[in-house]
């Protein structure tokens, strides 16, 4: 744990920390693979608004107590396909973590080296359509902060669950001024 703080914030390791979690998402020990330390801040997100002027109405003056939608493995994936943007983000898994940091390890994998085009079982990675995939929710740190599921229940996304929900008029509107209504009934009666 020590060692991690020292170093950057984003380094390759020579081999994972945790070889059988790195094997049970897709790393192998052979030529094309790559494997990247990434430490991320613990906690909230804070607005990055400047001098805390948030402008608007005052529902949406917070800047503390803001919670990221992104999972903090999900951050640390998008950091690290940012520096290698050669690279497709494969998985990643956690190795650690202390009161200031979690620390992660991402697998990634080189689509332009032959060993991974020539192998039938590795090289879907290799068309356009994966570039970034860690940026659009689609490794396993990324899917959990999706809504995704199995079964009946799970048809819709997150935010289709809370337009349905207003659709069928889940949300109640309270009245603006509750008092006015009560002294109103009060002198019908």
């Amino acid at each position: 744990m020590w060692q991690y703080r020292q170093l950057t914030a984003v380094h390759r390791v020579n081999r994972p920390a945790r070889p059988e979690k790195a094997r049970h998402h897709g790393f192998r020990s052979k030529q094309g693979f790559v494997v990247y330390r990434v430490r991320v801040r613990r906690g909230g997100r804070k607005w990055p608004v400047i001098k805390g002027q948030t402008y608007g109405k005052p529902k949406t003056h917070g800047v503390n107590e803001l919670k990221n939608v992104r999972s903090h493995q999900g951050v640390a994936e998008g950091r690290v396909g940012k520096r290698c943007g050669a690279h497709r983000v494969l998985s990643s898994y956690w190795i650690a973590e202390d009161s200031t940091y979690k620390f992660y390890e991402v697998v990634l994998i080189d689509p332009q080296h032959k060993a991974i085009r020539t192998n039938a079982e590795l090289n879907w990675i290799c068309k356009p359509v994966h570039k970034h995939r860690e940026m659009r929710g689609l490794t396993s740190g990324g899917r959990k902060s999706r809504g995704l599921g199995k079964g009946h229940k799970f048809t819709q996304t997150n935010d289709e669950r809370d337009l349905a929900q207003e659709a069928v008029g889940g949300r109640q509107i309270p009245p603006a001024c509750p008092h006015v209504a009560i002294q109103a009934a009060d002198c019908r009666s």
